[in-house]
């Protein structure tokens, strides 16, 4: 969901200072299909495998849904060669330069069976967190264009060695039809739930990790309940981190949703300050949404807590970058997102992060039987630890970018 067309050509904006650049610093760089050539050069064009229930890619039709059907397609993603960490190149008006844009460079439409089988001689061969899957599921007043280019972006600036997966549903392109979009959110739920099923079922995946935002968060959270609901834990073992951005979840939707899952894999990144989350609010017969609370009010610490999620306040970048698509657009935020995905695996859960102004670098390393060392090392930047369960026990502990950090309870 954003405020303006205008506030989506990105490029188009004089940005300050990036303060928070890379959240998916992700390790690993598998196939060769994100990663950077190397100094001074610019990132590799990205594979994404795209799922569709829009009607069209363009025009009135990407804005109708297809019954819930889904459209398979393999696409080529190409980045300019100076492209800017937080920004998305595109063109206000007119064609894409591919020499200063993010710009389409090839596309091969598939049936069901020729995506499974080409997403799975993608994953062939990989090792360690390159088998990893990323599906992205964006939100509410996104076109198709937007939607594979800010996935192709996320990648570009974390660096993510994995399979990049985008989600594309009949998001409206007006503010006004913000009911008429949430129709069509809810149309593609079985669509998605079928999806993230397929992701966890290919052969060589490691894990499957969602970034949902605004509507997209809702949606993915739908899509999730309801299969738990029809076959239980049968995605625990491959499902990775869900993280949220700017969430546009009614608090008490929300607490339905998560009773049903579990909330260690679940990692929601806030703004109080998000207008474009105001809004929906004042749409919603002032509903509270879960993007939008405030860590630093008693009431709504109170709320995260009980929730038992891990949070991330996006506050001050919202109010330095657009708000509502500070996850993308702040550095930093792309940073703690990168150090979620690139986490160690279960068995490597002696490491704990703690979030602080470089939430990949400040790191505490403690034993699981014994309480941390006092001089602790740092973790290499090369392999990222994952951020530290904010619960209710203990006392939510969230981070926001410039604070310092504090050392995680003795396990």
């Amino acid at each position: 969901m954003r405020l303006t067309r205008a506030a989506r050509t990105i490029s188009a904006l004089a940005r300050p200072a990036l303060l928070i650049a890379g959240l998916l610093a992700l390790a690993g760089c598998g196939g060769g299909m994100t990663d950077l050539d190397g100094a001074g050069a610019g990132p590799r064009p990205t594979s994404l495998f795209v799922v569709s229930t829009r009607k069209g890619e363009s025009g009135p039709a990407s804005e109708l849904g297809n019954d819930g059907n889904e459209r398979y397609s393999l696409q080529m993603i190409g980045a300019p060669p100076n492209h800017q960490i937080g920004q998305l190149e595109r063109p206000s008006i007119g064609s894409p330069d591919p020499a200063r844009h993010f710009a389409l460079q090839t596309r091969r439409s598939l049936d069901e069976d020729a995506f499974t089988a080409a997403l799975a001689t993608h994953l062939s061969g990989r090792i360690g967190s390159n088998r990893d899957i990323l599906l992205y599921v964006h939100g509410f007043n996104t076109s198709y264009d937007e939607s594979r280019f800010r996935l192709a972006q996320i990648v570009a600036d974390g660096r993510f060695g994995g399979v990049p997966v985008l989600f594309t549903w009949p998001s409206t392109n007006n503010l006004l039809d913000y009911g008429a979009a949430k129709e069509n959110a809810t149309i593609s739920r079985d669509a998605l739930a079928k999806l993230i099923r397929q992701l966890t079922e290919a052969p060589d995946v490691g894990r499957v990790h969602i970034l949902a935002h605004s509507m997209g968060a809702w949606l993915t959270m739908e899509a999730l309940r309801q299969d738990f609901i029809a076959g239980g834990a049968r995605l625990n073992d491959k499902l990775g981190d869900i993280m949220l951005a700017a969430p546009d979840i009614d608090l008490n939707v929300f607490r339905q949703q998560i009773s049903r899952l579990d909330a260690s894999h679940i990692f929601v990144l806030v703004a109080a300050n998000d207008r474009a989350l105001s809004l929906s609010r004042t749409l919603t017969s002032d509903r509270p949404r879960l993007g939008a609370l405030d860590p630093k009010n008693p009431a709504d610490r109170t709320a995260l807590e009980t929730l038992g999620v891990r949070v991330y306040d996006l506050s001050r970048e919202a109010d330095i970058f657009i708000g509502h698509g500070a996850y993308a657009d702040a550095p930093d935020a792309l940073r703690t997102i990168g150090a979620q995905i690139a986490a160690p695996r279960p068995q490597d859960a002696n490491v704990q992060a703690v979030l602080g102004e470089n939430p990949i670098d400040d790191r505490i390393h403690a034993s699981p039987l014994a309480p941390p060392a006092a001089a602790a090392p740092v973790a290499p930047a090369s392999a990222p630890a994952p951020a530290a369960p904010i619960g209710a026990s203990p006392p939510l502990q969230t981070a926001t970018p410039g604070s310092t950090p504090a050392a995680p309870p003795t396990p």
